[in-house]
């Protein structure tokens, strides 16, 4: 069976015995877009839900951690940071093959471009922007200790676990040399900060498609919590902003690279830290370079890992080979800080 069904009849006969509240499934579809576990609307008796499953196949060590994903979301139930209720978790790959959760379905948006071009005025465009840093800040502010979440993440220095660890799924999955890659694996190594002991909760892919959007423009989930682990908040923030800083011209998932951000009513960079910083009582951010360089890095190591899985036959959307050819650029780009700022 592939990526993109469900085995109907065994995840019913697990579901009429494990979660009946659920209710009998009578069809399915697969979300588009996305790249890493696939994920699927249901349709039940009882309303709709959210299956969230790992892909099938042989898979990295670590990667598609859905059981860490159901165990986060379930902690911030309650919390200052939207996120859908959890039902089930099945951790018994003999029913499809692979680990799977179920979720409340939430209506809303996604928004694929930076730029909110569907977004008809300014004002708007701002207010969600502010709404993204809001529920950063909230996020990095959640008390671990009371979440349940104290074991969520190893102690010590974030960013050399970090580097170590893409590093090691960089290397696990690569499939050609990429000579900008290792000058900037280099860097990184090099150039690690000190460990100045703050650990918040990090979603690990925060950025604006992974935000559901109400009819309102107020973001009522955040999705996709596979990267979610105790760490460093910059990471989280410069991931963000690294988002922003890619090519507007980019057919998924477009940046706000080469445009007017205040014609659009989007705060610059320089803004969008300052509110965060402000929301959370902390003074400017050294070593900024770093942190924007490491993001660009991760995101050069999970993209070659999607690469790999196209390859392999195991990967969740038939555009991940097309994916290949932004992991150079992506090194460069962060080079190309490095040596500017």
């Amino acid at each position: 069976m592939s990526v993109s069904q469900l085995d109907l009849v065994a995840l019913n006969t697990y579901l009429s015995h494990s979660a009946n509240s659920i209710g009998q499934i009578t069809d399915y579809k697969k979300f588009t877009g996305g790249q890493s576990n696939p994920t699927f609307l249901l349709s039940t008796a009882s309303g709709s839900f959210v299956l969230r499953r790992q892909p099938p196949g042989k898979l990295l060590k670590s990667a598609h951690a859905v059981d860490r994903e159901y165990r986060v979301i379930e902690a911030l139930q309650g919390s200052s940071v939207p996120v859908p209720a959890v039902h089930h978790l099945c951790r018994d790959t003999e029913v499809l093959g692979s680990m799977f959760y179920i979720m409340e379905y939430v209506s809303g948006d996604i928004f694929w471009d930076a730029a909110l071009k569907d977004i008809p005025d300014n004002q708007t465009r701002a207010d969600m922007y502010d709404n993204m840093n809001q529920v950063l800040a909230n996020l990095h502010d959640v008390d671990i200790a009371a979440a349940g979440l104290e074991d969520f993440g190893k102690p010590g220095n974030y960013f050399e676990r970090q580097v170590e660890r893409w590093t090691q799924q960089y290397r696990a999955s690569e499939t050609s040399n990429q000579p900008s890659m290792e000058d900037l694996m280099d860097y990184l190594k090099q150039n690690l900060p000190a460990d100045d002991g703050q650990v918040s909760l990090v979603h690990g892919d925060f950025r604006l498609d992974n935000m559901m959007f109400s009819a309102q423009r107020t973001i009522n989930a955040v999705l996709d919590w596979e990267l979610s682990t105790l760490g460093h908040p910059y990471a989280d923030l410069a991931y963000q902003c690294m988002q922003l800083r890619l090519p507007a011209n980019l057919p998924q998932a477009p940046g706000l690279g080469g445009l007017d951000r205040s014609a659009l009513g989007i705060p610059t960079e320089q803004e969008y830290i300052a509110k965060y910083c402000q929301r959370r009582n902390l003074a400017d951010i050294e070593r900024w370079p770093f942190y924007l360089a490491f993001s660009f890095f991760r995101l050069a190591a999970i993209i070659q890992g999607v690469v790999k899985r196209a390859q392999d036959g195991n990967a969740s959307s038939d555009k991940a080979k097309e994916l290949g050819t932004m992991v150079g650029p992506l090194a460069d780009m962060a080079l190309q800080i490095i040596r500017k700022e």
